[in-house]
């Protein structure tokens, strides 16, 4: 008992509360991590629609993913508590710092080497209702890995990585379709995001004991928006030649 309370005792915290929802920085550290959830979470906001097909009827559809939602919810509180305690040793940031620089370079070596497709899918075995809920809740979990260690290393608020988490979920049920659209417009945002994680990979690994160097959020949030301006002035580049 004394271990969870210690673990989710700053989820409590009024300081922490207050750094979140009271200050600029807190505020603008929270869009940046929902922003980047509804980046990296379109995938997988496809594959969780994808189990709901086959309840065959859009009222259990929405049912289910509402469902899904509030598991999601409890899962990620959960695991916030359990990463946020893992990253005060630094042996665990260093291999998040690892695991974040890989999913980037991953990224992009896939780009230049992609993955054969399988030409015949399939079709998806029918389940039951509260069997499709579970698929969804532990899908759900297995995406959250990769965004939550990614917020951590952004900012050690868990106040901050859950607010910004929970709005990325919600995104992730009822915005997809708009990122799907807008990623088919603007693909370099993709790239964008992926630089972004190597970028925050960089920051994790300079935060070690023995290297000690700080990133500032602020500077984060900065670099953060150059990097929009920047992948929106090479979408208009690369639609301008395209055009030519």
């Amino acid at each position: 008992m004394d271990t969870i309370i210690r673990l989710y005792k700053p989820f409590f915290e009024a300081s922490d509360w207050h750094a979140a929802v009271m200050t600029s920085a807190g505020l603008m550290t929270i869009l940046t991590l929902a922003i980047m959830e509804c980046l990296l979470s379109v995938d997988n906001a496809v594959v969780l629609a994808a189990q709901t097909q086959s309840l065959g009827d859009p009222k259990k559809e929405r049912s289910a993913l509402m469902w899904g939602l509030w598991g999601s919810y409890f899962f990620r509180f959960v695991a916030i508590g359990l990463g946020n305690f893992l990253m005060r040793f630094w042996g665990v940031k260093a291999i998040g710092a690892g695991y974040l620089l890989w999913m980037s370079v991953h990224f992009f070596y896939e780009q230049h080497v992609p993955k054969p497709t399988e030409e015949t899918a399939k079709p998806a075995k029918p389940r039951s209702f509260w069997g499709t809920v579970v698929a969804i809740v532990l899908l759900d979990f297995v995406f959250s890995i990769d965004s939550i260690l990614t917020a951590l290393a952004i900012d050690n608020n868990p106040i901050i990585v859950l607010i910004g988490g929970m709005i990325g979920i919600l995104a992730m049920r009822f915005v997809a379709q708009m990122m799907i659209v807008l990623l088919a417009k603007i693909p370099e945002l993709l790239y964008m995001a992926y630089v972004l994680i190597g970028f925050i990979s960089i920051k994790l690994a300079l935060s070690l004991p023995m290297i000690d160097i700080e990133i500032s959020n602020t500077f984060f949030s900065i670099f953060v928006l150059v990097a929009f301006l920047a992948t929106f002035a090479v979408h208009w580049y690369n639609e301008k030649k395209k055009n030519a």
